[in-house]
């Protein structure tokens, strides 16, 4: 049995990202050594991890010579793309914000709803994600707040629930949305969020060795580039990502409905498909949790962590502070964070189009974990 692995072992997570920008513009006490501003911008390249980052420096002039170990950082946990986002703007942790995986159970209704496309019919946003964002925080302080994204993500509840308190401001290109950041910039004290999608888009489907990864890493480079011009004396600028990417061969695909063992009693299957989360029936026994555990774990311990929910709170998987009672319903009884380059499926709840998909993220490993945090303009280091 190997032993559980702590996501927040180091002192700088996403957490404590957007949140010191916004201290550095309020003039406050950033837990980053930022240089006090009157503006800041964050991107987000969704996808964009250190290690692939390192693998691809030739194609990214700007960014990759700024990538060292003082500018790489461990995102936090689940490495799936709203958890990340939900930490990264309220500077709380799964266990307090409450989005924990890219698909969760809804303890009130008994159901499975995935937070990027399946939401329309789950729980309110502004109820589900349980604390403030720094957007709503910001406004107090008299900070303008922006979101800078494509305008397909504008009325998405993933978006009311993490970016409420920003003004969305759709742009098209990374380019456009570069150019709209900086002109965001001019209006006195304000914080930018800009969101890039690409290269997780182009990974996921395939795969982040690809040369369509690579091309929307130089476009990325090419609009770094560009904010970084533009920036002025008292504008900085911090680029980071919610995930890196693990790519993964037919081989690694495993489907374990196929084996009965590894989910008799099992309700509902959540979590991600790199971190999957094993809901019981209700009313089952800490005996039936110990027992799928110990399936789980005869099994798939030579390439995955299976935790108890007990065991995952325990080890920090969802946060140094714990999980609030309010959340911990949310959380699978048994918890299976892939090791190894492999996906977990579960061939009833999914289908071909997700088995489709090369590259992945959702568990620990340093390809998903591990982050770049470089500054520019008054943020540069």
């Amino acid at each position: 049995m190997a032993m559980l692995p702590n996501a927040y072992s180091q002192s700088v997570s996403l957490a404590a990202v957007l949140a010191s920008c916004f201290a550095a513009v309020e003039r406050g006490a950033p837990q980053l050594p930022l240089r006090a501003v009157d503006g800041a911008v964050v991107v987000l390249a969704d996808g964009l991890g250190a290690l692939p980052l390192k693998a691809r420096a030739g194609h990214a002039r700007t960014i990759a010579p700024r990538l060292n170990r003082a500018t790489t950082i461990e995102s936090g946990f689940p490495t799936t793309t709203a958890a990340a986002l939900a930490t990264l703007c309220t500077g709380a942790y799964p266990g307090q914000h409450g989005i924990v995986a890219y698909e969760a159970v809804d303890p009130v209704t008994d159901a499975v709803f995935n937070h990027l496309s399946g939401w329309r019919s789950g729980p309110d946003p502004a109820s589900w994600q349980r604390v403030p964002t720094l957007f709503e925080t910001g406004a107090a302080a008299r900070i303008r707040s922006y979101l800078v994204g494509h305008a397909r993500y504008a009325t998405t509840r993933l978006t009311q629930a993490v970016h409420r308190g920003a003004e969305y401001v759709p742009a098209r290109s990374i380019a456009d949305r570069m150019t709209t950041a900086l002109s965001l910039l001019g209006g006195g004290r304000s914080v930018v969020f800009v969101y890039v999608p690409e290269l997780d888009m182009a990974a996921h489907q395939y795969g982040w060795q690809s040369p369509q990864w690579t091309a929307a890493l130089e476009e990325l480079d090419a609009g770094i580039a560009l904010l970084d011009r533009g920036l002025g004396k008292n504008q900085g600028a911090l680029l980071t990502a919610d995930h890196g990417m693990v790519d993964i061969s037919a081989g690694g695909k495993i489907f374990f409905d196929h084996e009965p063992e590894l989910v008799a009693g099992v309700k509902h299957v959540a979590g991600d498909y790199r971190c999957v989360q094993l809901h019981l029936e209700a009313g089952a026994s800490a005996g039936d949790v110990e027992r799928l555990a110990r399936v789980w774990h005869e099994a798939e311990d030579d390439r995955a962590w299976v935790a108890t929910r007990e065991e995952a709170v325990a080890a920090g998987w969802f946060g140094p502070n714990g999980v609030d009672d309010d959340v911990l319903g949310r959380l699978g009884h048994v918890l299976v964070a892939a090791r190894s380059q492999v996906v977990y499926y579960d061939t009833r709840a999914t289908d071909e189009r997700n088995w489709a998909m090369v590259g992945q993220h959702g568990s620990f490993s340093p390809d998903e974990v591990k982050v770049p945090l470089i500054g520019f303009g008054a943020f540069a280091s």
